[in-house]
Parts: C-alpha cells; structure tokens; sequence
C-alpha cells in the first residue's frame, strides 16, 4: 500500500510539473495531491471490503464503490479551473488532467500499475506531437485549447 501512494505521488508530481512548466492553473501540487488522494481512497474502498464485510452474516461491500464516487468530485475540482472569458474558454485541459491523474490514483490503488504507466506513456507523448502539431501550425489558432 506505502509503494502505491509513493508511486501515485511521483507520477502525479510528474504531470504536475509539466503543467507548471507551461505556467497552468493548477500545477505540481494540485496533481500530486489528487493522485495521492485518489489511491488512498482506493485503497481504504479495497481493503475495508476485506475488513467489514462479513459473506456469513448478509453484509456485502463492493470494493469499488468509493473510487467510482471519485470521479464525482473530480468533476467539481475540474470545474473550479475552467474559466470562460466571452467567447474564450481556458483550463479546459487542465480539467482534463486532473480527472487524468485521479485515474493514475485509481489504477495505481487498485494495482493495475502496467497499465497505468502505459497510460501515462502514451499521454505523454501524444501531449508532446500535439505541442508539436500546435507549434508548427497544422492545427489553426481555434483548434487550440489551452
């Protein structure tokens, strides 16, 4: 459990900091945080199944339940960076990133961690084509977000 939290916390610092990098609402701490918490979570939903849940007496948990209420509330956090100015809407990705990272706290929580740092991977480098993309103008000046 100790390795999952640490592995959370470094990777949501990592998407953190490329956030930060590029002088984002929401940076190194904010990631890092929600990718902690999100596999706390997890993990007390996982293992308070094995703890209080008693087959024997009718009582039964799903193991899953808080995670998927997760999701809920990364939806209002997201919500707090989208900001509208007219027509103008900005941290619609930074929205993105932080359901992203309460995921890779999800995954990792739950165990899954092959597919989470292939996850994260792929992100990654899909980011850097599509700053690459934006940069060398295949994409016009309205196809970019933030």
């Amino acid at each position: 459990m100790y390795l999952r939290i640490l592995i959370s916390g470094i990777i949501g610092f990592l998407i953190g900091l490329d956030r930060s990098s590029k002088q984002k609402p929401a940076g190194v701490k904010t990631y890092m945080y929600v990718s902690i918490a999100c596999t706390l979570i997890t993990l007390v939903s996982i293992y308070s199944v094995d703890k209080f849940s008693q087959p024997d007496m009718g009582t039964m948990m799903d193991p899953m339940r808080l995670a998927a209420q997760i999701v809920t509330g990364l939806g209002f956090l997201g919500a707090g960076v989208i900001l509208k100015t007219g027509l103008h809407v900005k941290g619609l990705t930074s929205a993105a990133m932080i359901l992203f990272a309460g995921g890779v706290g999800i995954g990792i929580g739950a165990g899954f961690y092959e597919i989470v740092f292939f996850a994260v991977f792929v992100s990654f480098i899909l980011a850097r084509f599509g700053n690459w993309l934006e940069k060398s103008k295949w994409l016009s000046e309205k196809d970019v977000e933030d």
